[in-house]
């Protein structure tokens, strides 16, 4: 079971408290795009073995959006931030390096 904390509200709980909603950081085509680019977008997701950053809403809380950085083998959470922030902020990519000091971040 999954242990998360909402950075909206603080507070924590069972992963039956919160919602997924798939992959966090996807680029959104907007009118204009190629077939290509939004056939990707609708159906192209990541499901990678280890570190993954998706999105999860507080259902029964706040009911607000966040990311969370956790690993698909271990369930290990990394951390949680807002859904406002556009790249991986510093200290969850720390907390990533000091239990994985392989891992690097995507480009």
């Amino acid at each position: 079971m999954l242990r998360l904390t909402c950075p909206v509200c603080g507070a924590t709980g069972e992963e039956t408290e919160f919602h997924a909603g798939g992959e966090a950081h996807l680029k959104r085509f907007g009118p204009g795009s190629t077939d290509e680019d939004f056939r990707d977008y609708l159906f192209q997701r990541q499901n990678p073995r280890g570190v993954h950053f998706e999105r999860w809403r507080h259902q029964y809380g706040c009911g607000k959006w966040f990311h969370v950085a956790r690993c698909t083998q271990t369930l290990e959470v990394f951390g949680s931030y807002t859904a406002q922030t556009s790249t991986v902020p510093d200290h969850i990519q720390s907390a990533i390096k000091a239990r994985r000091p392989d891992w690097e971040p995507a480009q």
